[in-house]
């Protein structure tokens, strides 16, 4: 819901940006309706029980607040969960392409209940604190990932791990992705997870990598 208030350009109505005009405002009129829309488009997307609950909520941030208060706690109880799972999943039998989107469905879902904290510095921040904690979470998702491909991957690991700087979780994913195949070719298709070997020549590794 959040994702799409912030298309329409009206998540400001919810969180307490947009304040209320008095009755002789000229754009009175005009946030009322745009209220009106927000608190239709939010009851809308709940089910039958709980939109009667909130039926005599009128004002778009009211009915958010009421919301987020009534179920909230059980989002910590959801992080913890997925910060479980992602420390836990496992490439099994799937493909790195389906093991990668499930692991980036829960990296994103965790994003959404968990962001990375705005800066709030009147003034250009110059520190680069919140890009430093991205970077960490991350690295994080990448020994995630690596720690759950199977044995076959073990090699194409340990030259990951050894990269320094280690590449974003998009130019990871390719590079694993490329050994896939490259694993793929020499097993004819009929053993996808044999030991993998090294794919690129001493002297290719390094623009392979970088």
């Amino acid at each position: 819901m959040k994702r799409a208030l912030l298309s329409k350009n009206k998540y400001k109505f919810v969180n307490g940006e947009i304040l209320e005009p008095l009755c002789n405002d000229v754009k009175y009129e005009a946030r009322e309706r745009c209220n009106v829309t927000v608190v239709s488009w939010i009851t809308r997307s709940l089910n039958t029980q709980i939109e009667q609950s909130t039926v005599y909520i009128d004002n778009a941030k009211d009915l958010w607040k009421d919301l987020e208060e009534r179920f909230s706690k059980g989002t910590h109880f959801r992080i913890s969960d997925l910060l479980q799972e992602i420390n836990s999943i496992k490439q099994g039998e799937k493909s790195i392409n389906e093991y990668y989107i499930d692991s980036k469905t829960l990296w994103e879902e965790l994003d959404s209940l968990h962001p990375l904290p705005a800066c709030t510095c009147k003034s250009k921040c110059t520190c680069n604190v919140i890009k430093t904690i991205a970077g960490y979470r991350e690295l994080e998702r990448i020994m995630c990932f690596l720690k759950g491909l199977e044995e076959s991957y073990n090699i194409v690991k340990t030259q990951v791990i050894f990269m320094d700087p280690l590449p974003g979780v998009n130019r990871f994913f390719s590079l694993v992705l490329q050994q896939e195949r490259h694993l793929n070719e020499n097993s004819g298709y009929k053993n996808p997870h044999q030991q993998c070997q090294p794919i690129w020549s001493k002297d290719e590794r390094k623009e392979q990598w970088y």
